[in-house]
C-alpha cells in the first residue's frame, strides 16, 4: 500500500532499511524472511461512516517469529 511504501522509504533515507525489503536496501546477508519484516500488533481508529472505535490485534506471524528466535 502507499503507507507501506512510505515506511520503506522513510527507513531507507534516515539509513534503517527493513529488513527483508530488497527494494530498498534491506537485504541482510543470512537474514532474509523473503519479505519486507514489517507487522503491526495492533491497530485502533474510527470507524469511517460510524465512528465507533474499532481495534483490531493479530500476532506477530509464524515466519517472522521464526527469524527473531535464530536471532536470539
Amino acid at each position: 500500500t502507499g503507507r507501506t511504501h512510505q515506511i520503506r522509504v522513510h527507513l531507507r533515507a534516515i539509513g534503517h532499511p527493513v529488513v527483508g525489503d530488497r527494494d530498498y536496501d534491506g537485504g541482510r546477508p543470512g537474514l532474509d524472511p523473503g519479505r519486507p519484516f514489517l507487522h503491526a500488533e495492533m491497530l485502533r481508529f474510527r470507524h469511517p461512516v460510524s465512528g465507533e472505535p474499532v481495534e483490531a490485534s493479530a500476532a506477530l506471524p509464524r515466519d517472522l517469529t521464526e527469524i527473531l528466535d535464530t536471532c536470539r
